[in-house]
């Protein structure tokens, strides 16, 4: 097992607990997608995921199609997604990955949280250089043989591949989302859930002041509606 599954076990159940701030983010993401590709999830990939990932999340089916019904409203404004790179104390890189209708709003609230916190805002590729960018899909156990199912999939560009509790994790780079995708749906495969990370390429080791430290302003930065993800080097 890779980096990204040490990876999923120390964020799993630690972040995006709130059910309600993730039905927010999972609206958000249903109009960027339907913004860009329209309603018709057959054609829309970026959709089909969203909404897969809403059942995984338990969101309530009259929730989503609200979601896509606000979505091609005239009235409803465009998100943007922006990226915010920064340090949190003690030298912890962050990423914040976010969806706004709002740049100066975002961007004011971003820069206070790491001020106040003792942090500082960087600039555009000062911190996402120390991540690498990965897709991954979660598929039902059935019991396959994961040795052969890693086989069948390697030449998609899928990199590593573990049991969890609840499923079957691949992983593979950011460019490689599309092919794995395809893969999957041609085989009757329909994954429960799919989507992004950001995995640091190296970790760092704090105290446990020191951590607390750091989760001041990872708590404050994910408190923030606009705020999609939060990504940090914290061991």
């Amino acid at each position: 097992m890779g980096r990204a599954f040490e990876f999923r076990k120390a964020r799993k159940f630690k972040r995006w607990d709130k059910m309600a701030k993730t039905f927010t983010r999972i609206g958000k993401e249903i109009v960027i997608a339907i913004k860009e590709g329209g309603t018709d999830p057959t054609s829309n990939s970026r959709l089909r995921a969203v909404i897969q990932n809403a059942r995984a999340a338990n969101m309530p089916k009259e929730n989503v199609e609200r979601a896509i019904k606000k979505a091609t409203s005239k009235d409803q404004k465009d998100f943007k997604e922006l990226i915010y790179e920064g340090y949190a104390p003690h030298g912890i890189a962050v990423l914040v990955e976010t969806a706004t209708d709002n740049h100066m709003r975002t961007v004011a609230d971003v820069r206070s949280y790491f001020s106040k916190t003792k942090g500082s805002l960087g600039t555009a590729g000062s911190v996402e250089f120390m991540f690498e960018h990965k897709c991954h899909f979660k598929i039902e156990n059935t019991g396959q043989d994961l040795e052969e199912l890693e086989l069948e999939v390697i030449d998609l560009g899928v990199e590593d591949v573990f049991a969890e509790e609840d499923g079957i994790m691949l992983y593979a780079s950011f460019e490689d989302f599309g092919r794995v995708q395809a893969y999957l749906e041609g085989n009757d495969i329909l994954p429960l859930s799919s989507g992004f990370e950001r995995i640091p390429m190296d970790t760092k080791e704090l105290s446990d002041e020191q951590v607390a430290d750091v989760e001041k302003l990872l708590d404050k930065l994910e408190d923030n509606d606009d705020v999609l993800h939060v990504y940090h080097n914290m061991a």
